[in-house]
């Protein structure tokens, strides 16, 4: 909470229970009880100013299990602070006191136990100050998680592929993947092994009686891949991966640098449905402040070619807040995509991550609350233009501490992506960088199975991953 209010700053523990507290930087609290209630209080001395917050619950809930206490208590405490940290400021953020990433989470649950759309959105913004748009943002995506509910088997899962190779690295990511061009000779011993554990990963899934539900390959960037090699990766999949009930197939292509008429049409004849081509902005001073090698003409190239083959199902991502960016830039970037047409738009907020270029560069950025602007005009364009959101998420270090929002025009939303982000099913993972998340949804339980981050490194455990998939099989009780 305190992150989210006053980013940047981070919490000291005095050894001394706070007697000698810096009373010009402190948040000193407070549990009382009076009969029935106990009401937990927040000071928080900033500079010269300070302000108190309080938050009351039944005094009983302290007489609870020792989990039920920290539940209560916790809640207590972020309330208070967030109530006297917000006096301070003398506003509140979008998501008030959310601070977890899936806040999709707490509509669908309410939903689920019998509560009216219009109910579980005033619940968002009585319990958590959550605002009116944003407790609507979140109460769409739970009606789309509600959707994908009904559309999954109990002895199903989704599969993830990892590529995590790029043409070059952008400023902003901080995921595990390797500049092609200075790993090239490790993209050939990875795919070997990558075959290896697809055909681990069919052996487990077949004994368990699973079968795949959705197919996602991301990275990275899957298409730094040659046609060659994707074609035999694909090829090895539908060997081995029981993909009878699958209904979905989907690949990032992203970056149009890497995008060919072959690559595509292999895509296309391994019965890819949907592919994404991601722009991040179509500014080309963006673009290279991001380092990326391409131009905006080259993603409309991209586009139109995914088109010409064939492609009915196209998803195009965008990132407010990029460095050299500006509201009219970003306004122009959307713009021009909603021009081109894809059946899924997908609006990133700019998160500081570490191990990113652009943490460490510290390059100029948009400020808050001109990212704020630029996701209220995206929130009303895609509504304008017919899309409806259906996928939410959250990030530490967010720009305003906004959101990443999945839009889709209707019957064409990801059901993997609901999926992976709301954990309605097991979702294994092959390659570098993915984590397995076995998932059951009757007893709240999730098994999480990491594979090593960096490629030289995942070549190094060849033993243990292949091993690992034993987990699955154990997991469902076979």
């Amino acid at each position: 909470m305190m992150l989210t209010l006053f980013p940047g700053e981070r919490p000291e523990y005095p050894e001394d229970n706070g007697h000698s507290l810096d009373r010009d930087n402190a948040a000193v609290f407070s549990l009382a009880v009076e009969g029935e209630t106990a009401r937990l209080a927040a000071e928080v001395f900033r500079g010269e100013q300070s302000a108190r917050g309080e938050s009351d619950f039944p005094a009983d809930a302290l007489d609870q299990s020792p989990e039920k206490v920290y539940h209560v208590v916790q809640h207590a405490l972020k309330m208070a602070f967030y109530q006297a940290g917000c006096a301070l400021l003398g506003q509140e953020p979008p998501w008030g006191a959310l601070t977890g990433v899936r806040p999709v989470k707490l509509p669908t649950r309410a939903m689920l136990a019998g509560a009216t759309e219009t109910e579980a959105i005033a619940q968002l913004e009585r319990e958590y100050r959550v605002s009116p748009v944003r407790a609507a943002l979140a109460a769409d995506c739970a009606r789309a998680t509600l959707a994908a509910q009904r559309q999954l088997g109990e002895k199903q899962v989704s599969v993830y592929v990892g590529i995590p190779f790029c043409p070059t690295r952008c400023a902003y990511c901080s995921f595990v993947s390797a500049d092609v061009g200075r790993t090239l000779k490790l993209v050939e011993p990875y795919l070997q092994l990558l075959l290896e554990e697809v055909d681990a990963t069919g052996r487990a899934l077949n004994a368990a009686g699973l079968t795949v539900r959705s197919f996602y390959m991301g990275g990275g960037t899957p298409t730094t891949l040659s046609a060659d090699q994707l074609d035999r990766l694909l090829a090895r999949c539908e060997q081995s991966l029981p993909l009878q009930s699958c209904i979905e197939y989907t690949v990032e292509a992203g970056r149009p640098d890497t995008i060919t008429r072959e690559k595509l049409e292999v895509l296309a004849r391994h019965s890819i449905g949907r592919i994404s081509i991601n722009p991040q902005t179509l500014e080309d001073q963006v673009l290279q402040a991001i380092g990326r090698r391409h131009r905006a003409g080259d993603i409309q190239t991209a586009f139109a070619l995914a088109r010409d083959v064939g492609f009915a199902c196209v998803n195009m991502d965008l990132i407010a807040g990029l460095p050299r960016d500006s509201f009219e830039g970003f306004q122009r970037s959307l713009e021009g995509v909603l021009a081109m047409g894809p059946e899924n738009v997908t609006v990133h907020t700019l998160a500081l991550k570490k191990g990113s270029t652009l943490m460490e560069r510290r390059d100029v950025i948009p400020g808050g609350d001109q990212v704020a602007r630029m996701l209220d005009f995206s929130l009303d364009a895609l509504r304008g233009a017919g899309y409806a959101p259906y996928y939410l998420y959250r990030q530490k270090y967010m720009s305003g501490s906004l959101e990443n929002v999945g839009w889709a025009r209707p019957g064409t939303e990801s059901l993997y992506n609901i999926v992976m982000m709301e954990e309605l099913q097991t979702v294994v993972s092959i390659g570098g960088g993915g984590v397995t998340k076995l998932v059951d949804p009757a007893a709240g339980r999730i098994l999480r199975l990491p594979n090593p981050k960096y490629p030289h490194d995942y070549l190094a455990a060849r033993d243990k991953i292949l091993a690992q998939k034993d987990e699955i099989v154990s997991f469902y009780g076979g």
